[in-house]
């Protein structure tokens, strides 16, 4: 074994050292401190054997049970593991994400305070944790693909604040039961197509909560099932796969040295499947593990406890006398308790001190009201909480409110402005950062408006496009693109048509039809300083990712409070075409399931490259959604293609009118433009309004100016009935209070409950017409005034 006896003792404390705070986690949430635990313990063997090879500019992607290596790597310290239990909302005290996750979901901090990047090459790593499971692979794929990109491209080598010559492994860590998820055989097989230096560590402690692996798995063995990746020997393609006892530590070290060497130097990735792991407490405070694992399996823990079993090991082979041992093992204890105790007083006493001053403001209103026994029982009531919260403050001041509400304004004030200081610092506490709130934030991009000259030509959509992305790879040396059919035939619409030949194919990529590993992918790269565009072929296919999109992505920034970003973006299309699955519109699903993601509906493709300019100037991750339709229309080509930018947030007057405004994006828009023209005909002037992004969504009020000025609404798409016409219309009549401008009820104009029919006749009955958007309009136009507008059909 190559571990010297001074690191075999250190992993041995860190091992005890983390045992003994699952412990304390344990019983703070029984005592009522803490919400919920999650623990690691069973797993430290391996986590230390691990955290040996783990070098600066690695990135880990795990599970959360991965307590004991975020230790012996430094990027978790005891007083900020207590502090994630309690939720302490202080970054210096719990930098993983400001109490916003709940225990054992760790991240490293790969941000300044000002957005910017920190020199990732120069530090430890961990990719933000996540809940759902299996979630945590996806990104691994393109976390272990970087470093492939920055071997092998040239100009990527000169960036060595993110790496030092691609040298760097992406270690995944996942649950046995977890195995059965269909996003972990996903990435696997791609990171096997890949073939990047990526590790992934299998914890089986043989249960997924209170289900054995034989319901979970074909063979009870996951390595047996993993057999087919095994790459042959001297060969290149495929993994190395290993298997090592949770118990020996010896053995551990030993395969993670060899997994790691050969990964590192010849990029070959490795499966470690460590077996015969325990979990002592179960899996979470939630439930008591001996309700399904029977007295044997219970006794057979207890016996293969990885720290019973290195603790034997090491007094056998004289590597530490059992006095020292003891000694070192009170000592740990009595360090890790002194730490709660420490993190605890850190937690509650800036709470008990803004009670304090709460209740001397509480106090000074007893004169203002003439029964002061409410207000008592009020104070008295807060007094008497040990460890109160937040909130129990806030609930207080709205009772005190209530009993002094025809008290002097005057007396009131101090305590209401108590409040609002509290409300604004707990905003930032609590819902900052779902976007970039850096100098690069998307939504602070200058405006550049789109340039043409007097003799512009006229090219089609998809022409427009490739000259675009011809020059954003010339122009952003980390700019990549990847997804089905983009490489060799440069996209479903010739997007990209010619380009991988110019540029490479590292640069220019086709992708297997994996859309969940193709997003994942690009939140690997961007989380290394990459800038990946990843396809996905058609808005429909986007559900198969909408998961890593929401679960991972979309709160990416928020989860770390600012402390982590990932500016993807992805470009997909939709909207109208004719068929069931490549016309399908789920928009209102999308936008809300994926906030924190800014979501773009160019009607042609010179906005959408306007989208594009903005989204690479800025840290922010986008969602570009191109109009099927638009590739062989004709448009004229900007003379400013790399620099014109669309803003966020700022729709557009494509027609103005004074009867009646018409909302809408995308594919609708002509709709609503031809629909505009058969009104005037009979006296009713349209104005028609391109939101242009759905999120966020006409940040200036634009719509509401048109309200005020017509006094009528009709919200048009081709999402479902209550879909995205129901979002823009709580965005205008709730949010920007356009009810008070209103001479009408608004109307909506959408497609049918169900997805399109295929075929032209299909498509007229399935999604709105300029027809029904003109019977709609004039309807409206009817109940004002039925005698001008007297219905005629």
């Amino acid at each position: 074994m190559k571990t010297s006896t001074k690191n075999v003792v250190r992993d041995y404390r860190i091992m005890y050292q983390s045992r003994q705070a699952s412990l304390l986690g344990r019983k703070e949430v029984f005592s009522g401190k803490a919400k919920f635990g999650i623990f690691g313990d069973g797993k430290e063997a391996a986590q230390v054997a691990m955290a040996e090879c783990f070098h600066k500019g690695d990135f880990r992607s795990g599970y959360y049970r991965d307590q004991t290596f975020m230790l012996a790597t430094g990027m978790l310290t005891f007083d900020a593991f207590f502090a994630q239990l309690y939720a302490h909302a202080d970054l210096e005290a719990e930098p993983s994400s400001g109490g916003r996750q709940m225990t054992a979901h760790f991240a490293s901090r790969t941000l300044e305070a000002d957005g910017s990047w920190k020199a990732l090459s120069e530090i430890y790593n961990s990719a933000a944790d996540i809940s759902p499971t299996g979630s945590q692979m996806p990104r691994l794929v393109g976390l272990g693909y970087a470093s492939k990109l920055y071997r092998s491209l040239e100009p990527l080598k000169e960036l060595t604040r993110f790496s030092k010559g691609g040298n760097e492994i992406a270690w995944g860590t996942i649950g046995n039961a977890s195995c059965a998820e269909g996003v972990f055989w996903e990435s696997l097989n791609a990171i096997g197509v890949l073939q990047v230096p990526a590790i992934i560590s299998i914890w089986d402690d043989h249960y997924g909560i209170s289900v054995p692996n034989e319901y979970q798995i074909t063979k009870t063995e996951i390595s047996e099932l993993l057999a087919g990746f095994q790459r042959e020997v001297g060969g290149h393609q495929g993994f190395d796969i290993h298997r090592a006892k949770g118990w020996d530590y010896p053995a551990l070290c030993e395969t993670y040295r060899i997994a790691s060497e050969t990964a590192r130097r010849e990029h070959v990735p490795s499966i470690i499947h460590v077996q015969e792991m325990t979990q002592p407490q179960g899996h979470s405070t939630s439930g008591s593990h001996e309700r399904y694992k029977n007295e044997e399996r219970l006794a057979w823990e207890v016996e293969h406890d990885c720290i019973g079993k290195m603790r034997t090991w090491m007094l056998a082979e004289k590597i530490v006398d059992e006095a020292e041992l003891e000694r070192y093992e009170e000592e740990d204890r009595q360090h890790v308790n002194k730490i709660r105790q420490r993190a605890w007083d850190a937690f509650i006493e800036p709470i008990r001190k803004e009670r304090d001053g709460l209740v001397s403001r509480i106090e000074t209103l007893s004169g203002q009201v003439s029964d002061p026994s409410a207000l008592t029982a009020i104070v008295d009531d807060l007094r008497r909480k040990a460890s109160p919260a937040r909130r129990d403050l806030m609930r207080a001041v709205a009772d005190v409110l209530l009993e002094v509400r025809e008290a002097d304004p005057g007396q009131r004030q101090p305590l209401l402005d108590w409040r609002r200081n509290q409300s604004e610092q707990n905003e930032q506490r609590y819902s900052s950062h779902l976007y970039s709130e850096s100098k690069e934030a998307a939504i602070a991009v200058p405006h550049v408006p789109v340039a043409f000259d007097d003799q512009a030509p006229s090219e089609r959509g998809f022409e427009i496009m490739n000259r675009f992305f011809d020059q954003a790879l010339e122009r952003y040396p980390q700019f990549i693109a990847f997804g089905q059919d983009v490489g060799q035939l440069g996209d479903v619409n010739q997007g990209f048509a010619g380009l991988q030949d110019k540029h490479g194919e590292l640069r220019v990529t086709d992708a297997g039809i994996r859309e969940a590993t193709i997003l994942g992918q690009a939140i690997g790269l961007a989380l290394r300083g990459l800038r990946p565009l990843a396809e996905i072929q058609y808005l429909d296919y986007l559900l198969y990712a909408l998961q890593i999109m929401s679960d991972d992505l979309a709160t990416l920034r928020y989860r770390t409070r600012g402390g982590q970003k990932a500016p993807v973006i992805i470009r997909t299309r939709g909207h109208r075409l004719e068929g069931i699955w490549h016309s399908g519109s789920p928009m209102a699903g999308i936008i809300n399931l994926i906030r924190g993601i800014y979501v773009c509906v160019p009607r042609d493709m010179v906005r959408a490259v306007g989208f594009y300019n903005t989204m690479l100037q800025s840290d922010d991750t986008a969602l570009i959604v191109e109009v099927l339709n638009g590739y062989r229309l004709k448009e004229k080509l900007p003379s400013n293609l790399g620099e014109y930018t669309v803003p966020l947030g700022v729709p557009e007057v494509l027609r103005e009118g004074t009867h009646l405004t018409v909302v809408t994006y995308a594919a609708c828009c002509c709709i609503a433009l031809e629909a505009a023209e058969m009104l005037a005909r009979v006296g009713i002037d349209a104005e028609v309004i391109d939101v242009q992004t759905l999120v966020p969504f006409d940040v200036e009020g634009r719509i509401v100016e048109s309200l005020k000025k017509t006094g009528r609404v009709l919200f048009l798409d081709e999402d479902v009935p209550g879909g995205t016409t129901a979002y823009m219309m709580q965005q205008v009549i709730d949010q920007q209070h356009g009810f008070w401008s209103l001479d009408a009820p608004p109307r909506t104009v959408t497609s049918k409950d169900h997805r399109p029919a295929y075929g032209s006749d299909g498509d007229y009955w399935s999604k709105p017409n300029r027809e029904q958007v003109f019977q709609a309009a004039y309807e409206m136009m009817h109940d004002a005034d039925p005698g001008g507008f007297p219905i005629f059909w």
